[in-house]
């Protein structure tokens, strides 16, 4: 049996910005960065966000390359439908089970191409696909860095933090002018690596690969409160902020199953086929082990506990569980659950990509904020048909709120013939469930 040791990692001082001139800031260490993100000059601020892409699959056979086409044209059709300020990339960007070290970077740029070519800019997590044996999520993110619209970055050290694990600020639009005053953010973005999947080219000594606990960990949660506290500390004020995650946390469980309401198709409008869904600590046990004897380790928790204590926290979006697109509040002490919610939506963005399993129509979830209400947010799925579904506004009504239900639509890769499904190099074929 394996056992883990987490390994104790000290939570780096949060960096502190300065707008420095009208195209760019930069962090303490005078590193150069890219234009402040800001509301635009009507007071909004847009996000797209494609979970589950799923790059890779099978190259090797003809529905592989066609597969990242499609997924391809769906970024192209929502992007061209949508005009976000910031496209975020949350999670599963590669299925890493069919990908390697030498290829990974090419699917980083393909993934990429609609965002370069749109002069956009993008934010990623990496999911339980993007950690595997066979390749390393730290060079997918060296890769990234070479784009010039990638804001990516990498905040907590040591193996067992991940890699993505960061915060974006965003502020006024005066802020990207050469004002010459300090500029205080009006939101935060935090970004989190929830791993998962395997530890880059690591065996146990017999030969078996070593899987990555599937958890945002315990030095990320005291690096996000100790951020956090510092900047509330430093502006003098609660700034809203928005959270994004690959693997929901179990509280997204609590409220799926939670017998006195569940999720409602008018009041949490979405797809909700995946049911169970699949939480952090899934397949873990409370001592460390992932040897299939147990089914929810519980080490999520210092995670939520964090998040349901976080003062103007809206929203955490996740995706993994390609079957689900709804939001739903965590208000309350649910069912089954140790830790309280304080309101804080947790939401779904469906599946994006036409890798990986089911046959959902694919889109991305959009966000968009106001200045004038800044401590809520407009969400809605633009699918790859054109069409917008489950508009719905987080505030504190959300919930008690009716909306029209979703409509659980279907699609398939038009071009891919799934008749040749043929192992791989190193005998991997990845398709169906998973």
């Amino acid at each position: 049996m394996l056992l883990l040791a987490r390994q104790s990692v000290q939570a780096p001082a949060a960096p502190v910005l300065r707008v420095q001139s009208p195209r760019t800031y930069a962090n303490s260490s005078g590193e150069r960065a890219l234009p402040p993100l800001t509301f635009d000059e009507h007071g909004t601020f847009q996000l797209s966000i494609f979970g589950d892409l799923h790059f890779g699959e099978n190259a090797w056979d003809q529905w592989g390359p066609q597969q990242d086409l499609a997924s391809l044209n769906v970024m192209r059709a929502v992007l061209d439908a949508e005009s976000p300020q910031l496209v975020v990339l949350n999670g599963d960007l590669i299925t890493g089970e069919n990908a390697y070290l030498e290829n990974s970077t090419s699917y980083i740029d393909r993934i990429v191409s609609p965002l370069v070519a749109r002069g956009l800019s993008w934010a990623s997590t990496y999911g339980n696909h993007d950690h595997n044996f066979n390749l390393s999520a730290r060079d997918m993110l060296a890769r990234e860095k070479r784009f010039p619209g990638s804001r990516t970055r990498s905040m907590v050290q040591g193996r067992s933090a991940g890699v993505t694990n960061y915060y974006l600020l965003v502020f006024g639009p005066e802020c990207g002018h050469d004002t010459g005053a300090r500029c205080a953010p009006e939101l935060i973005l935090w970004f989190f690596d929830s791993r998962g999947g395997h530890y880059y080219r690591k065996r146990t000594p017999d030969g078996r690969q070593v899987g990555q606990p599937d958890w945002v960990d315990t030095s990320v949660v005291d690096w996000f409160r100790q951020t956090n506290a510092e900047m509330r500390a430093s502006y003098g004020r609660t700034i809203p902020s928005l959270a994004f995650v690959h693997i929901p946390t179990n509280a997204s469980l609590a409220l799926q199953q939670d017998g006195q309401g569940g999720i409602d198709p008018n009041h949490q409008p979405g797809v909700n086929d995946d049911s169970p869904l699949a939480q952090q600590g899934q397949g873990w046990c409370p001592d460390g082990r992932d040897d299939g004897t147990c089914e929810y380790g519980a080490q999520d928790v210092p995670f939520m506990h964090a998040l349901a204590t976080t003062p103007g926290l809206i929203a955490l979006f996740s995706g993994h569980d390609h079957g689900d697109s709804w939001c739903s509040k965590w208000d309350r002490l649910v069912p089954g659950m140790t830790v309280a919610g304080n309101g804080v939506n947790l939401c779904f963005g469906g599946h994006s990509g036409y890798g990986g399993y089911g046959n959902w129509i694919r889109g991305a979830r959009q966000v968009r904020l106001s200045r004038r209400k800044l401590w809520e947010a407009e969400t809605w799925i633009r699918r790859e048909s054109g069409s917008a579904v489950g508009k719905v506004t987080l505030n504190t009504t959300y919930g008690k709120d009716w909306y029209p239900a979703v409509p659980n639509d279907r699609t398939s890769c038009p071009t891919c013939d799934y008749t040749k499904i043929t192992p791989g190099p190193r005998g991997r074929s990845l398709r169906g469930p998973g």
